[in-house]
């Protein structure tokens, strides 16, 4: 039996050595034109980005070391041009002679791949800096160019995987990078509000993102690109990243029958429409596994999957290719972005039923340090949950989540099956509730008919039509941002603000990132209300918006920015203060934040990290709210880094319909003297001081216990009084939960927590809290009554009554009873 196999690299060098290894008396013929047969074309961008600086390691295998380890007849530098079916022969051109001979055979495989597409742009036949990417050969133009000139500037035409690739190794070499994509989104494999999350991170990597636009041509040999939208770039180099075409001619002259996007037409068996002709790789249709409809699937591992199936079918067994599922990564600078099955978009083109959720959980145990979010998506069938596919962003855990989902699809699973997996489990990998567990509970949820979503798409539509959009989060993450309409109130006072929700119309609830808003939903749900879940949360809508907003902006520009432009005037690093807030919880570091910029003068900057991915977009929201400047603001291997300058920034414009000051303070009743409302006081506390208000705190009965110190003297007091004293807690330190305190126990395993995540005490809390400038008053008819002295309490605090907080609560807009 011979065979002839027209293509190395992942599918024909597969197919190549497992023929062999199930017939050693098989003559196979490896027929590849370049001159590698095997190579790691998918670290390609990476060895251009000097992250592989070895090109050696780029070469799985040479032809001199497949013919030694299989006995194969390796033909590199030869090019099959011709299928001559009725003799069963290929005439062969051997590239560096021109030479041309014809080779027989009883089975033949096509494994062509597919070639970057170079469309027909004015300019671009006379541009002399215009890349594509493909090869070996491709690579070492690209990498000599960088090495020898050193571009200081690059357009990259095309935002899929090879394109942001590029686009994240050439930023590594020093280049400034401007991304055109035609689309109005990169990474098409995921769906808009996932897209998003990527543009935020490119942008803040210093990538110029243009969408929507293309080139319209080429000017100055390439070093000026005009966009269909009119803008210029001026350039040193461009890579064309568009997408790619089969490699089809060969099988199209033989007269094979094509499919979609001229792609080799073949059946589960990867025969073409001649038995005796097969074909893998990137140049074949196949069968999307989830719809069964047709699609063009260029990947490594369908390529490696088919080359391994096309050998077993030749050598004689029972086996069927299923179709793909498209399941893909990439790294994109310091995120991971991956998919399978279908997207929303496919779907609706398909014009299937489906639902889909979105969660945003932690990657591991978010008491075990570097843990980040990972944003995620499921989509599937709301009657049987059929899973359709999922698509996760993050900086660590993502691809392993996808890799379990994609399984799921393959073995039948459906999304009621989800929580049922048992998968690893310790802090440093994963939560007790693996992120894929809790992908299943939240989508059987609306399967089994306990919860309804409203996505972020259809949100603002809502409000703006009258509907009720109830934010469950606490006033201090609503003053950071909100859905313009919505209504505030917090979770824990939802169940005593019943009353004022109306029953004659749908609720819709929100909170940052679903969870709070589901707990919301059931309780309203259970007291006769008709509610929706926002999927998501506030997360993925503000996520989106933040990134239309970033559009707007791009086409208020009536240039793109050039090649250079002139610096800021440069600051010593020794003129610079340093803040390391990682470690710290929100709102652990605005607070910090604020407390050094109250020490600073208006010029000075200051550089602050912090390991709440969070943060990113808060302190930009904190800044503009207060006036400051943020110079450059990053995310550098899962640290949030912001350089801000102190007072140079305008501050948020509010119209409001009359010249008056708007009232902006915030006052807080606290009446309860337990050690979660305490803390939950202080949080509220140092995040309203820390956005500019100035806030009132006004401690009453039970609450007055809060403030009462630790060494506080003996004083005189009535019988009465000093048996109240003895039932009452001493000072912050022996204040108990309200609930679960299991008689102390849960009060020291609260402070062992706290204290493992790098929590402020309430002690420090306080502390910081006083030195912030926040105001605490003691009810004076309280302390009467309590039988409490004013040497019990905390230094540097004000006493009064009612009217001393009634008086502050008139420059309020934020006034709290905890």
């Amino acid at each position: 039996m011979k065979t002839i196999i027209v293509g190395g690299v992942a599918g024909g060098a597969t197919a190549a050595a497992r023929l062999r290894r199930l017939d050693e008396t098989a003559e196979i013929i490896l027929l590849e034109r370049g001159k590698e047969i095997s190579f790691a074309n998918c670290g390609l961008p990476y060895y251009i980005g000097d992250v592989i600086k070895d090109r050696n390691k780029l070469l799985v295998q040479t032809p001199e070391g497949m013919h030694a380890r299989f006995n194969l007849d390796v033909r590199n530098l030869s090019e099959a041009i011709q299928i001559n079916r009725e003799q069963k022969t290929v005439t062969i051109r051997k590239v560096d002679t021109g030479e041309e001979y014809e080779e027989s055979y009883d089975n033949l495989i096509l494994s062509p791949g597919a070639k970057p597409m170079r469309p027909s742009i004015p300019g671009i036949e006379e541009a002399t800096n215009i890349f594509t990417l493909r090869n070996i050969p491709d690579t070492d133009r690209m990498r000599q160019y960088v090495d020898e000139n050193r571009p200081a500037h690059a357009v990259v035409i095309g935002g899929g995987f090879i394109g942001l690739e590029m686009a994240e190794n050439l930023v590594e070499r020093g280049a400034k990078v401007t991304l055109v994509e035609m689309m109005d989104q990169v990474m098409a494999p995921v769906d808009p509000e996932m897209a998003a999350i990527v543009h935020e991170h490119l942008r803040a990597k210093g990538v110029e993102l243009i969408l929507s636009d293309g080139v319209a041509r080429f000017e100055e040999a390439g070093k000026r690109v005009v966009l269909t939208s009119g803008k210029t770039i001026e350039t040193e180099m461009n890579i064309l990243s568009i997408g790619v075409m089969p490699e089809s001619n060969l099988a199209a002259e033989a007269k094979l029958e094509l499919g979609i996007k001229n792609t080799i037409k073949v059946d589960d068996t990867l025969r073409t429409s001649d038995p005796s002709i097969f074909a893998i790789g990137d140049a074949i249709e196949v069968k999307d596994y989830v719809t069964g409809e047709a699609m063009h699937v260029p990947l490594a591992w369908p390529a490696n999957r088919q080359g391994r199936l096309v050998a077993d079918i030749i050598a004689g067994r029972d086996v069927k290719y299923t179709g793909a599922l498209g399941t893909a990564v990439a790294k994109v600078f310091d995120l991971t972005v991956a998919s399978t099955g279908n997207n929303e978009k496919r779907l609706k083109q398909s014009g299937r039923r489906y639902e889909a959720v979105h969660l945003h959980p932690g990657s591991h145990a978010g008491y075990y340090p570097g843990a980040s979010p990972i944003s995620m998506k499921l989509l599937f069938d709301p009657v049987d949950g059929t899973i359709y596919g999922a698509q996760a962003i993050g900086m660590t855990g993502v691809e392993k989540r996808i890799d379990v989902l994609a399984t799921a699809i393959k073995g039948g699973l459906t999304v009621l099956d989800l929580p049922d997996l048992e998968l690893s489990y310790a802090p440093p990998y994963s939560s007790a509730k693996d992120p894929v567990n809790m992908a299943g509970y939240i989508a059987s949820n609306i399967v089994l008919g306990d919860s309804e979503n409203v996505h972020w798409h259809e949100i603002d539509q809502i409000v703006a039509a009258g509907g009720l959009l109830l934010d469950v989060r606490e006033p201090s993450e609503n003053e950071l941002g909100s859905i313009p309409g919505s209504v505030n109130i917090s979770l824990p006072t939802l169940r005593t603000s019943l009353d004022e929700l109306p029953k004659d119309q749908p609720i819709y609830v929100t909170c940052q990132v679903g969870l709070r808003g589901y707990v919301a939903s059931q309780l309203l749900k259970q007291n006769g209300f008709d509610v929706k879940n926002l999927s998501g949360g506030y997360k993925t809508w503000a996520t989106v918006n933040r990134d239309q907003e970033a559009r707007n902006q791009a086409r208020e520009e009536t240039a793109v920015t050039t090649m250079k432009s002139e610096p800021k005037q440069a600051v010593k690093a020794e003129q610079i203060t340093l803040l390391d807030t990682c470690g710290l919880q929100c709102p652990g570091p605005i607070v910090e934040l604020k407390a050094k910029m109250d020490q600073l003068q208006d010029g000075d900057q200051v550089f602050i990290k912090a390991s709440d991915p969070g943060f990113l977009p808060d302190v930009q929201a904190w800044a503009t709210k207060l006036g400051h400047t943020v110079h450059t603001a990053e995310m550098n291997k899962g640290i949030v880094e912001v350089l801000l300058e102190k007072g140079q920034g305008q501050t948020e414009q509010r119209v409001t319909s009359a010249p008056v000051a708007k009232a902006d303070d915030a006052t807080m009743v606290v009446f309860s003297g337990d050690l979660d409302k305490a803390l939950a006081s202080f949080v509220i506390a140092q995040g309203a001081q820390a956005m500019g208000k100035q806030v009132t705190m006004f401690f009453t009965f039970w609450g007055l216990n809060v403030i009462r110190k630790p060494d506080a003297p003996a004083v005189d007091k009535a019988p009465m009084e000093r048996m109240m004293g003895m039932m009452m807690p001493k000072h912050a330190g022996d204040l108990p939960l309200s609930n679960m305190n299991m008689a102390g126990a849960g009060q020291k395993m609260m402070k062992k927590v706290m204290k493992d995540k790098q929590v402020d005490a309430l002690e420090t809390m306080m502390a910081k809290a006083q030195a912030a400038g926040v105001r605490m008053i003691a009810c004076t008819m309280s302390m009467d009554i309590m039988g409490i002295k004013k040497e019990e309490l905390l230094d540097d605090i004000d006493y009064g009554g009612v009217a001393s907080y009634l008086g502050a609560t008139d420059d309020a807009n934020l006034n709290l009873f905890i």
